[in-house]
């Protein structure tokens, strides 16, 4: 197996073990246990708990990141917009739950300098996220609330997705997403 499969394995390893047990009461050993390696061995892949935890917390930031630049070049209205943030939320928490848990839940035992790199990555998708609602508003399209209030609102009404949806056939996520849009969104058009 090469390096770089190696440590996308312990990755996810790390991952479930973080969502599982959380980040302060995982240990090295708990991780190379699961992955069959010796502890010691695992220092040939990786440096330590804090490098996964800081890869987890980036590369999911940057997938958000991504889904905005994309959504925000897009020639549709600030409601669309909007619209596509949650469906791009759901989408990526449904994607790779494991790795999002320790996204959403974990960042907090990031260390510097990656605590204070991850909050600007997370600063600078709010600030743009919130610059779409607060278009929104002077458009008229959404009624005149603090746009603060609204995007808090908005994220933290979906953070559930994740633990709860299971694909089955039934409903898609995109399904799921366009249920969540009318609730979310119908309070705030005008």
């Amino acid at each position: 197996m090469s390096n770089s499969l190696k440590k996308q394995v312990i990755q996810e390893a790390a991952a479930t073990l973080f969502r599982d047990r959380g980040y302060a009461a995982t240990s090295m050993r708990d991780l190379a246990k699961a992955v069959h390696l010796q502890a010691s061995s695992l220092y040939n892949h990786i440096s330590s708990k804090q490098e996964i935890l800081a890869n987890i917390c980036f590369q999911n930031a940057h997938r958000f990141l991504e889904g905005l630049d994309k959504i925000e070049a897009e020639n549709i209205d600030p409601l669309s917009k909007t619209e596509a943030l949650i469906q791009l939320h759901l989408i990526i928490a449904t994607e790779d739950v494991t790795s999002i848990t320790s996204f959403n839940d974990e960042w907090r035992h990031l260390e510097e300098p990656h605590l204070s790199k991850f909050i600007a990555l997370r600063k600078k998708y709010e600030n743009r996220f919130k610059l779409i609602i607060q278009q929104g508003i002077k458009e008229g399209v959404f009624k005149d609330i603090n746009s603060t209030i609204i995007l808090n609102t908005l994220l933290s009404s979906i953070r559930w997705v994740y633990d709860w949806y299971k694909p089955d056939g039934k409903q898609s996520i995109e399904q799921v997403g366009d249920v969540v849009c009318e609730l979310l969104l119908g309070g705030l058009k005008k």
